[in-house]
């Protein structure tokens, strides 16, 4: 393994401004994916009340939209590496602001169904898309924490819509939480008009072949979208680094949305928080979630990816455990802070993991598909967990996710530490 590139710790004033523009584009983004997902499990009751749907159906419509991110993920993110992360981040916003407004006017299971699962094509392309910009914009002794602001950014959006979900159901009903989805709408031309492209990307542009000559070749940003996809694997380290990564983002989003679709619904109702006091709760395991994410940054970039990943994981084995035993609510309230800052606090550090491991001709496909692919296999949870507290209850449910962190950090093994390193 090559030695860290040489920091520069010096940047100019036009650096400075240009990568906090290039953040808050991909945080503001992912924000409004974190923002979507979580409104839709506030709104589960209300969705439930209306259709007569059982359990499982309305955890499914979680899953559909996460099967449509990868659709998605796939699609935009080879789109990211041909014509730009910042056209195509745009792009995504609009799909996924309009469609998630269209399902305030949903009839029934299949036709809100149809719009969530659309909605999720268009949040399938911001993560990979968002996370690559913020890596390609920032030194490489800042990458961690760049990567793991815009995780903050989805943190804050789902904050928001535990803040706001409560008391916009009370006032307007359930549908008025997904018109407030069309505003993103407004934000995408902003995105559009106040930022460039990284210059790792335009250089990458310059310096591969034109679409004929780079498909004949199979190189460069004019390769085929099969040869995009096939470069994943190209050869057995390639691949292997290819699946520990997928065991990584299955697992973060098997936790992830098995705990945040349920955990509102459990507080409210099993533990009798009510819905103001039980989003209440869930605001403060998000708070635990975006205290999380920053300090992963922190110790990523000082202490390395592979650490970092091991302490978080750790962490979320025992606090997962402690917290599904609980049942004084004062102990439920603490418990969830620390709960969400190991089990989400390694979201970040995804990015930063994927957009080192792969080129950047091929970098938004790569953080889009596998990432994606993690969505959409760990977008099961919100079923999965239906089905064992059906019979054993959510507490019991909750118990059973430590087993998989263990897969997670055996996982690290496969990668290799390049902390520090430029990007190729």
């Amino acid at each position: 393994m090559s030695a860290p590139t040489p920091l520069t710790t010096t940047d100019s004033t036009e650096d400075r401004w240009y990568r906090r523009k290039a953040l808050f584009a991909a945080a503001v983004g992912y924000g409004l994916d974190g923002f979507d997902l979580l409104i839709l499990s506030f709104a589960l009751s209300g969705i439930i009340a209306s259709f007569g749907l059982s359990d499982v159906e309305a955890g499914s419509l979680s899953t559909i939209t996460l099967l449509g991110a990868v659709v998605g993920g796939i699609v935009f993110g080879a789109l990211a590496d041909r014509h730009g992360r910042i056209k195509v981040l745009t792009w995504t916003v609009l799909i996924f602001a309009v469609f998630t407004g269209l399902s305030a006017f949903a009839q029934g299971y299949w036709d809100l169904a149809a719009y969530r699962f659309i909605a999720g094509i268009g949040i399938g392309g911001e993560f990979g898309i968002g996370m690559a910009l913020a890596a390609e914009a920032v030194r490489a002794d800042q990458r961690a924490r760049a990567t793991s602001w815009v995780g903050v950014g989805f943190q804050l959006g789902v904050f928001a819509a535990a803040l706001i979900s409560a008391p916009v159901i009370a006032l307007w009903g359930w549908r008025a939480l997904f018109v407030i989805g069309l505003v993103p709408a407004v934000y995408a031309f902003f995105v559009r008009c106040g930022v460039d492209e990284p210059e790792a990307f335009v250089r990458a542009q310059g310096e591969t072949p034109g679409p004929s000559a780079g498909e004949e070749a199979g190189t460069g940003a004019g390769e085929s979208f099969a040869a995009k996809i096939g470069s994943l694997v190209k050869d057995r380290e390639t691949a292997k680094i290819t699946f520990a990564l997928t065991v990584l983002t299955t697992v973060q989003n098997f936790g992830y949305f098995g705990v945040i679709t349920w955990l509102p619904n459990y507080l409210s109702s099993q533990m009798g928080l009510g819905v103001t006091k039980g989003s209440l709760w869930t605001a403060v395991t998000v708070m635990g979630m975006l205290a999380g994410i920053l300090i992963f940054g922190q110790v990523a970039d000082r202490l390395g990816r592979r650490p970092a990943f091991w302490i978080f994981q750790a962490g979320a084995i025992i606090t997962i455990l402690v917290y599904s035993q609980l049942g004084d609510p004062t102990a439920l309230l603490a418990g969830g802070f620390f709960m969400g800052a190991f089990a989400n606090g390694m979201l970040g550090g995804h990015g930063a993991l994927l957009a080192e491991m792969y080129p950047t001709e091929v970098r938004a496909t790569a953080q889009n598909v596998i990432f994606n692919i993690g969505r959409a296999i760990g977008g099961l949870a919100p079923v999965v967990i239906a089905l064992l507290a059906g019979s054993l209850g959510f507490g019991f449910a909750l118990a059973l996710l430590p087993a998989i962190y263990v897969i997670q950090f055996l996982a690290m093994f496969l990668l290799p530490e390049k902390r520090g390193h430029a990007l190729e």
